[in-house]
């Protein structure tokens, strides 16, 4: 674990979630459209958007602008959240979306300064199929793949906003865990839900038992991460990965990556699991499989090329 991430974890460790900020992530250099709020219908977004986001062709970057707490998530944000991914999914232009933290953190959890002044009782949707969890969206069941860019703290209810994404690209100094496993705050944004059947129940029990932390090259070993990147290059490779999954056949994609899901959480038995694939499956082959046969047999793809 890198050096300026131990020294770190006293601060993030305590209630306050407030301290020096990690250094910054170097530029991009893509060329994007202007910035949004996602809950000011597409206006250039302000200095004082918790979350704004930017389109590139059909890929969307979103990203939570609370660098002073670490991008801990307040009422506020995690509605932005919801609001930006709600609209992503059902915009018939984008394709996949790029889930990132501002000033070189990922997340830090929820904000707990917020919820140490709190004074009314906290108000939260007991049905989960009726609202949103308290980080906002993760409770979502998107339609398309999200992409989590890991970079500094994704602790917490970080964590659990970077579990919702179909694939995590972490720095090499990252860092992951159930911090808030010391005060008492528990994992109800589906952190015990979805760990278990990325990692396995075993390592997941290691990480919300003990609350440790866990570095990049252990996230990746775990199958946490599935891609680890230098310092400063989460953001960039995140959305050349997004740029690679958009090019492909989305019928096709979208179709396949149901029935992965399916078949994980939803089905009750190999045979039901088996039944879905095929059925939602069939489907493609008349709209996308025999046009990629014919671009096939032109001489597209061969050798095993993605282009």
């Amino acid at each position: 674990m890198a050096l300026k991430h131990v020294r770190a974890l006293g601060s993030v460790f305590s209630a306050n979630y407030q301290g020096t900020i990690l250094s910054q992530c170097r530029s991009t250099t893509w060329t994007t459209t202007k910035l949004r709020s996602s809950s000011a219908g597409g206006e250039e977004a302000g200095t004082g958007q918790t979350v704004v986001s930017e389109r590139r062709g059909s890929v969307l970057t979103v990203a939570i602008r609370r660098p002073e707490v670490r991008n801990a998530v307040n009422v506020e944000t995690a509605r932005r959240l919801l609001e930006e991914l709600q609209a992503f999914d059902g915009d018939p232009d984008l394709n996949v979306a790029v889930l990132h933290g501002e000033g070189g953190n990922f997340c830090a959890g929820y904000d707990l300064k917020t919820l140490a002044n709190q004074k009314a009782p906290l108000k939260l949707e007991q049905d989960v199929t009726k609202g949103p969890g308290p980080m906002g969206p993760s409770r979502l069941q998107l339609s398309k793949p999200l992409i989590a860019a890991v970079s500094g703290f994704a602790v917490a209810g970080g964590m659990e906003l970077a579990l919702l994404a179909d694939l995590r690209v972490v720095e090499e100094s990252a860092v992951m865990g159930v911090f808030c496993r010391r005060f008492g705050v528990p994992l109800i944004d589906g952190g015990t839900v979805r760990l278990p059947r990325l990692i396995g129940l075993s390592r997941a029990l290691d990480l919300i038992l003990t609350g440790r932390p866990i570095g990049a090259q252990e996230a990746l070993a775990f199958g946490l991460a599935n891609r680890v990147v230098p310092d400063g290059q989460a953001l960039q490779a995140a959305v050349q990965l997004a740029e690679q999954i958009s090019s492909f056949p989305q019928q096709c994609l979208r179709t396949d990556r149901s029935s992965a899901l399916y078949s994980c959480y939803d089905a009750q038995s190999f045979t039901q699991a088996m039944q879905h694939e095929f059925d939602h499956g069939v489907q493609v082959i008349q709209a996308e499989a025999i046009p990629g046969a014919i671009r096939f047999t032109s001489g597209a793809g061969r050798g095993g090329k993605l282009s």
